[in-house]
């Protein structure tokens, strides 16, 4: 076995970690500073086994033993999430600089929060479940609800969401986050745990999907991949630093569609029914019920056309008869299995 020369690897490395909690005027506590992105993920796993144990739980789980896995699963997520919650909590009471309250009160805390977090969890599995008839109804390819459980990553990347959501509601935004880009990295859908998601939200392929931390998004929304949902500006306090908390990303009202590649920027709303093209840029108000396309975007632009007397525009454009079209053969309906 080769001998490599570390030491002063080592040695450097110590120094630059020096260097960078002095910059940021850590301490050493003696205690775990940070959440553990392992234990988080862990329980996750845990948590949609509880939600879909007979799809997301393990490979030999039958219905017999369904509660007593479920129980037994959930309570161990609980305590892993209890265990960061309190973790979190002294981050950051130490991060604001406040004195850092006694453990016994930071562990009752933690443990009134993740509590709060499991009363909500059948509220969960009923949003998850239209969200998957929505995938199932919104997809023509998907042949069962089971598959669109078991494989697409948009359901994958909800059920991380409505998980992340509910500890960033309950003041523990870290573990929210954390949760959140663990989907991220499994499906290349960027969802920030603030944003809120009415019920039956369809992410259809989602690879390059963004949602930003105030993005509002109605019901039966369906939204295609490498859509945006972001911020159009970023305004800076007298210090030049970024603001933070503001109100800063779309609203999508209900029963919006919104195809490939579309970028939606801003605190602008897009009304009920409308219908955002592949590939455009919006950085305005939609009306409800508007089709929106690049064509569309570029006739806007064009400058008015100087109106023509009726009997000169005959005479330049004569009539063309109109061009019919065979209609479309009728799709029929599949049951699902």
């Amino acid at each position: 076995m080769s001998s490599f020369d570390i030491a002063p690897i080592v040695t450097q490395l110590r120094q630059v970690r020096d260097h960078w909690r002095e910059q940021q005027n850590r301490t050493e506590s003696g205690h775990r500073e940070f959440p553990s992105r392992d234990a988080i993920a862990q329980a996750v796993e845990g948590l949609k086994g509880v939600l879909y144990p007979q799809r997301l739980g393990p490979s030999d789980l039958r219905h017999a033993s369904e509660d007593f896995y479920v129980g037994h699963t959930l309570n161990t997520a609980l305590q892993l999430l209890q265990t960061q919650a309190q973790i979190e909590l002294h981050y950051r009471h130490r991060s604001a600089g406040v004195s850092v309250p006694d453990p016994s009160g930071q562990a009752a805390q933690a443990q009134r929060a993740v509590q709060a977090f499991a009363q909500q969890l059948p509220l969960l599995r009923q949003l998850l479940d239209i969200d998957v008839l929505a995938a199932f109804h919104g997809d023509p390819a998907a042949r069962s609800v089971d598959e669109v459980v078991l494989s697409y990553p948009g359901v994958l990347a909800l059920i991380h969401h409505r998980i992340a959501h509910a500890f960033y509601r309950l003041e523990l935004p870290l573990l929210g986050r954390i949760m959140a880009e663990l989907a991220h990295g499994q499906t290349g859908i960027d969802i920030h745990p603030g944003a809120q998601i009415g019920p039956g939200f369809f992410i259809d392929h989602g690879t390059g999907v963004v949602i930003g931390e105030t993005a509002v998004i109605g019901q039966n929304v369906r939204i295609y991949q490498a859509v945006t949902l972001g911020a159009k500006r970023f305004p800076k306090d007298a210090q030049g630093h970024l603001q933070k908390g503001w109100a800063r990303h779309p609203i999508v009202e209900d029963d919006v569609v919104i195809y490939a590649g579309a970028t939606i920027l801003g605190r602008v709303t897009i009304g009920k029914g409308a219908v955002i093209g592949g590939n455009v840029w919006i950085t305005d108000d939609v009306p409800a019920g508007t089709h929106v396309s690049q064509a569309s975007l570029r006739q806007a632009e064009q400058p008015a056309e100087q109106p023509v007397e009726q009997s000169e525009a005959a005479a330049v454009a004569p009539a063309t008869p109109p061009v019919l079209s065979a209609p479309a053969p009728e799709r029929t309906a599949r049951v699902a299995a």
